[in-house]
């Protein structure tokens, strides 16, 4: 069978799966692409569509009763949005909003729990998928509550171009600040204090790492405790 129509490289999960069981999966996948801003699910709906994204990238928020927001993890071509619906019926603990312009391969809930049922890779692969988002979670809400906001936005920024593979990407200042929980102006003046520098340049909500070992620099040690976990875990 011909997958090239599926491009199951660009997504690294679906890259990993042994061809037998990819094969399972081929029949019942689609591609789509969707817009910074599109949000794929609110907190408490039921999950009916799987994604891998291609490129770009997906955040997930944690939502509180005033409608406030903010990041709880990341997810790009290194994996997947609603894996857990695979070991049962599930509704989205977050909300799920397109960081990045984001490509993806897509399948419905239905098929993907029928396929996982009879596949032992796939059904570890959900389970360690998981316990990825879950240990970004936490080391963010720790980050959140114990590092100053110039490391924090540096470990977003480096975070972001990584899920985007480029160092150029498109993230207005009100974005930003929602991400981290901060008001816009202390974005401003991070953001402006690093362009000072020479470290990224800043304009019209497009943001380039100038100097990526600067802004590792200035990053709290979560960036790369998180890149250390996810080695680990997947």
């Amino acid at each position: 069978m011909n997958f090239s129509h599926l491009d199951p490289m660009a997504n690294k999960l679906l890259a990993a799966l042994p061809r037998e069981h990819f094969a399972l999966l081929a029949p019942h996948l689609t591609t789509a692409t969707f817009p910074q801003n599109l949000v794929l699910l609110e907190t408490g709906d039921e999950v009916d569509q799987i994604y891998f994204p291609h490129n770009g990238m997906l955040s997930l928020l944690a939502v509180m009763r005033d409608g406030k927001a903010i990041e709880t993890a990341t997810v790009g071509r290194e994996g997947v949005v609603g894996a857990m619906a695979g070991l049962g019926l599930y509704k989205s603990m977050v909300r799920v909003v397109v960081q990045l312009p984001t490509t993806v391969t897509k399948i419905s809930s239905t098929h993907f729990r029928k396929v996982v049922a009879g596949s032992e890779p796939l059904r570890n692969m959900c389970i360690h998928y998981n316990e990825v988002l879950l240990t970004q979670a936490r080391i963010t809400a720790a980050c959140n509550a114990l590092h100053p906001v110039e490391a924090r936005f540096a470990r977003w920024l480096l975070q972001s171009a990584d899920r985007a593979g480029n160092d150029v990407v498109g993230l207005t200042q009100e974005l930003l600040a929602e991400m981290l929980g901060v008001r816009r102006t202390s974005v401003t003046e991070v953001a402006g204090k690093l362009q000072a520098e020479g470290v990224i340049s800043y304009s019209r909500g497009i943001i380039k790492i100038v100097d990526r070992p600067a802004l590792e620099r200035v990053s709290c040690e979560c960036y790369q405790t998180l890149i250390d976990h996810s080695a680990t875990l997947t």
